[in-house]
Formats: structure tokens, C-alpha cells, sequence
């Protein structure tokens, strides 16, 4: 792309491997903030800087700066924790930031409300524990997911290993990140440091990835810039198909921004995944938009140059040729709740952690009961990509522990989620996200509650639907691919998305525009009523709509903006 770089591309360039003065911004005292061009170098080490909204006027009325505090996100390849990890990650929670935990669609941990002062003693903690932060935000390759619980069975176990594989190779090499947050020894000159793989610059936008295992999409893996399918054979691992060129971000008003599904552009082999993987990141540090932050997603270089283009392109940077991709099937996006025993005998327990947000409230002492479990020391802790955690790995008698816990601590005895609850997922929302237009995470629940008493009056209380909702449009709880999406538009004010595939193989759509509760429950009692009425047998809620004509299916990225201008 042509045209003068943006703003981030300058600051990055000047940054000298992501130091920029971020030392100097963390020893001012004078603020509880960091200088401008540093909140866009911070998010390279897995930082974001934050103000509480909740009280943002009345500190502007009392002439206070905004009660400035900052996000850490800690990078968890595939979700994988030892009980070790999560007693640390639980320890820092209470000791630097606001006491809970919030665990990520990208199975990945988040820490909120940690001031400035507090900054490096969470980072050092975090690493101290063999995590770290670096690359868990920014213009880079993130957290790696991958389906589900590697002990479940050998051919999860082998598909976890190559995301641990696939994370290392991709990190940035940059030592900004010891010198600056665990005093790492300084070099004399950034000059000569070099990222082989990422150059000056880094990645022109964030890059995703994933690893997924069929029949469950658990990491929506069409959402994925890059993706791989798993593809068994005789029970082994025979290799994957890739898909590239997924994105849920979009923005209102600005009809050249979509959400994108992921496009299957061949088959590789276990021993290509890392030369591809390296391909992939390379075409679009190359050739990705760095002009328009809102056009430089790998999605949108592959509508522009087209998916043969890419492929060939991505086949001769990794010096082989894609085979034709491999029939699979998936059949949910969700996880598999309660105890399930696995290929070696052993247990795992998925537990529904709302919203993925750890702490103790009212007779659910989550956060604790979760501690105790961690301290007996046995299995592992899996984050999941729909907010929840599994604790996997067990032997009978660890369960009967571990259920002796949960039941303790009201885990088990406040009765498992709706089935509607269990398919919900938010993003933080307000008060803390800087983007964010409208309630997400402390809201959804009490929706969902609506909702439910609507479905039990059409006898669809047991029917699974996919519930999703953001703050704002970019997407981070992958909202455009659920049945029923709603996006942030103003505060008590949501844009209402139908239609999509409950596999996560198909966008919805908008349906209405800027509607308030009212109107929401509402319009989906009528649509309930509908369903209950005139699906076929083990018709799902997306695929109903559009076979009813409700909502039209989106065949591809553009064609979700189309005939928006006729939403009310």
C-alpha cells in the first residue's frame, strides 16, 4: 500500500525495538499514567492502560486526572496452567490488582486495576512463575490457541505441543522486554538487535491464531488470521488444514470494515506447520496496509490481492506446495461441561466461570474454591476459549477431592448454568475498556436471565443458542459469530445480530439497529415463538432464521455490510 504511514507505524519505527521511554514514563510520579506514544508500545509487553469510566465525571468535576490503572495480560499458549501457575496467577490478582481474575476468549489470564506503582512487581511475578506477558498484546502474533485439554487424548496432547511449538517461534526476540520489566542486562546499542522475523516495524495489526481439533470448534477457528484443522487418521495426528484471513473486528457507521470468516487454502503436514505459520506472518508484514490501522488486518489484504494470490505467495516464502484440504466436520463452538474420563482413565472437570471472570461473590466462593484445588498440587488447569477452565488430569481420588471443594464452596451446589447462560460469552465492556460504548461483562447475566424466562414460555428452555455481546464492535468476544449477537452501540443501546452457524461456519447478520432492552426481548420473544413453532426436527436458532427468511445469509465479508441502510 501507497500512502503515508500511520501514526503507530511512526512510533513503533522510532521505538527502538518497543523501548521507547516507557522507563521514563514508569518512574513519573507526577501521574498515574504513561506518555502517549508509550500506551501504544505498553500493549507489545501485554499492557493496557485504563481509566474507571464509572468515575471519570466526577473526577473531571473535582479537576483530578482520570483514576488511571492498567490491564496485564498474561500469555497462556493453548490455555495450558500447572496448579503451581494458577496459585501465582491468583496470589497477584489479590496482591496488585483489583482481587479477581478474568480469564480470556483467547485462554489467556487478565489482571485489572493494577496501578502504575505496581506494574513490574506483577510482570516479575508473572514471569516468575514461567509466564510472561510479552506479545500478549500489539502488533504481533498473540496467545496461540488450541483446542481444548491436551490430556483428553494423544492426538489433543500432539496438537497442544505444536501451538507450544508454533508460540516460541513466533515471540519477538526484541530484549526491550527483560530490560525493561524483569532489569534485564542493557545493551550498549539497539542497533544491531534484530527481529528475523517481525522486522523494524512488527505486523501492520495484531495476528491470531489457532489449532483446533474436530468435531468442536471450541476456537472458532474461521475467526483466526491463521487457523489449523487437525485431521486424524487411524486415531493419529496426519496433519491440518489451513485457513487464513479471518477477523471479527468492525466499526460502526464505516461500511469498509466487516468481519471476515477464514478461508481453507489447502493441507500441510505436521513438519510444515512452523514454515507456514512463518509464511503467513511474513506476507502480511509485507504486504499488509500500513496507512489505515482500520484496513491492515490480514482479512482485508486477502480481499484485496485474493485467496490464490495468497496462497501462492505464502507456498514459495515457506518453499513447498499446500495439498488440497481434508474433509472434516464440526459440530459446536462450545465446551463439554461436567466430568468426562479420557483415553488414559484419568478425569477433567469443565466448570462454567461466567464471563470468565474468578472471584468470590455472595454464596459463590469461586475464587477460593478454585485456590484449594490448585494447592493439592494434582492435574492441570486448562483455560478455555469460551471463558471457562477445565481441571484435567485427575485420578479418582483427586475427584472426589476436588468435588468435595466445589461442593463446599457453593461451586456445585448453586446447579449447573441454563443451557442459554452456558453459550453466553462478554467482553469486559465498561466501566474499564477504553473502546467500549456500552455494558458487556456486568450486564449480559441479567439479560440472559430475561431471556431464559422467554424461552421457558416457548418450551426451548433445554434448546442451545449461541449468545454473545460487546461493549463495542471490534469484536473481542467474537459476537458476529453468534446466533444471537449484540454489539455496543451507546450506553443501554445494542446493535441486534441474527443468523450465524451454531459451528461457527457462518456470520449473522444486523437485524436491528440501536435497540434498548424493551426492544430486544421483544423482538426476540416474537423469533422464539417462531422457532418453537416452525423449525424442523434439530433445526438450530441461526440456521432457522435464515431459512425463514428472517435474516439473509452473509456468503462473505463485504456481503455482511450489505443492505444495512435498510435496518430500522
Amino acid at each position: 500500500m501507497s500512502g503515508t504511514p500511520s501514526d503507530v507505524e511512526r512510533i513503533k519505527a522510532g521505538s527502538r525495538h518497543l523501548r521507547g521511554t516507557l522507563e521514563q514514563s514508569l518512574e513519573d510520579r507526577l501521574t498515574g499514567a504513561i506518555a502517549d506514544d508509550d500506551t501504544q508500545l505498553s500493549k507489545f509487553h501485554g499492557i493496557y492502560q485504563q481509566d474507571d469510566r464509572d468515575v471519570r465525571s466526577e473526577r473531571r468535576r473535582q479537576r483530578l486526572e482520570p483514576a488511571y490503572s492498567f490491564m496485564i495480560r498474561a500469555r497462556v499458549p493453548g490455555g495450558v496452567c500447572t496448579p503451581a501457575q494458577w496459585l501465582a496467577m491468583d496470589e497477584l490478582a489479590r496482591t496488585h490488582a483489583n482481587g479477581t481474575l478474568r480469564l480470556t476468549t483467547r485462554q489467556a489470564f487478565q489482571f485489572h486495576g493494577v496501578i502504575k506503582t505496581r506494574l513490574r512487581a506483577t510482570i516479575r511475578g508473572i514471569n516468575e512463575c514461567l509466564l510472561d506477558t510479552l506479545a500478549a498484546c500489539g502488533d504481533v502474533n498473540r496467545n496461540v490457541m488450541a483446542g481444548v485439554n491436551p490430556w483428553r487424548s494423544a492426538l489433543h496432547a500432539r496438537v497442544a505441543a505444536m501451538a507450544d511449538e508454533v508460540s516460541a517461534h513466533l515471540t519477538p526476540a526484541t530484549r526491550a522486554y527483560h530490560d525493561i520489566w524483569l532489569d534485564g542486562e542493557k545493551l550498549e546499542s539497539d542497533r544491531d538487535e534484530q527481529e528475523p522475523i517481525y522486522g523494524a516495524t512488527y505486523l501492520p495489526r495484531k495476528f491470531k491464531m489457532g489449532f483446533v481439533v474436530p468435531p468442536e470448534n471450541d476456537i472458532d477457528v474461521y475467526s483466526q488470521d491463521l487457523g489449523f484443522i487437525a485431521i486424524e487418521e487411524s486415531g493419529e495426528l496426519a496433519g491440518f488444514n489451513v485457513v487464513v484471513g479471518g477477523g471479527m473486528g468492525t466499526t460502526h457507521g464505516e461500511p469498509d470494515t466487516w468481519p471476515r470468516l477464514g478461508d481453507v487454502i489447502g493441507y500441510c503436514t505436521p513438519e510444515q506447520v512452523v514454515a507456514v505459520s512463518e509464511a503467513v506472518v511474513t506476507t502480511q508484514r509485507d504486504f499488509g496496509d500500513r496507512t489505515n490501522r482500520k484496513h491492515a488486518r490480514l482479512k482485508y489484504t486477502i480481499e484485496d490481492r485474493g485467496v490464490d494470490w495468497f496462497r501462492g505467495e505464502v507456498e514459495r516464502r515457506a518453499g513447498l506446495e499446500l495439498a488440497p484440504p481434508r474433509p472434516f466436520r464440526f459440530t459446536s463452538t462450545g465446551d463439554r461441561y461436567g466430568w468426562i474420563e479420557g483415553d488414559d482413565g484419568l478425569w477433567h472437570r469443565t466448570l462454567f466461570i461466567e464471563n470468565g471472570r474468578v472471584a468470590d461473590r455472595d454464596s459463590l466462593s469461586l475464587m477460593t474454591a478454585l485456590r484449594e484445588v490448585a494447592a493439592l498440587g494434582r492435574g492441570r488447569f486448562i483455560l478455555t476459549p469460551n471463558q471457562n477452565v477445565t481441571l484435567s488430569g485427575l485420578d479418582d481420588g483427586d475427584r472426589e477431592r476436588v468435588s468435595e471443594i466445589l461442593r463446599r464452596h457453593g461451586v456445585d451446589g448453586a446447579g449447573s448454568p441454563s443451557v442459554l447462560r452456558s453459550h453466553s460469552l462478554a467482553c469486559v465492556g465498561l466501566p474499564t475498556c477504553a473502546l467500549a460504548m456500552a455494558e458487556s461483562e456486568r450486564y449480559l447475566p441479567d439479560l440472559v436471565g430475561r431471556l431464559e424466562e422467554r424461552l421457558a414460555a416457548h418450551g426451548l428452555d433445554d434448546e442451545p443458542i449461541v449468545i454473545r455481546m460487546t461493549g463495542c464492535p471490534n469484536g473481542c468476544a467474537r459476537p458476529y459469530l453468534a446466533e444471537i449477537g449484540l454489539v455496543g452501540k451507546a450506553p443501554g443501546r445494542y446493535n441486534l445480530y441474527l443468523g450465524a452457524g451454531f459451528s461457527g461456519d457462518r456470520l449473522n447478520r444486523l437485524h436491528r439497529e440501536n435497540i434498548d432492552e424493551e426492544t430486544i426481548l421483544s423482538e426476540l420473544d416474537g423469533l422464539f415463538a417462531r422457532y418453537a413453532a416452525e423449525r424442523d426436527s434439530g433445526e438450530r436458532f441461526g440456521d432457522f432464521l435464515v431459512r425463514a427468511g428472517v435474516i439473509r445469509a452473509v456468503t462473505s465479508g463485504p456481503d455482511f455490510r450489505a443492505d444495512e441502510d435498510k435496518v430500522a
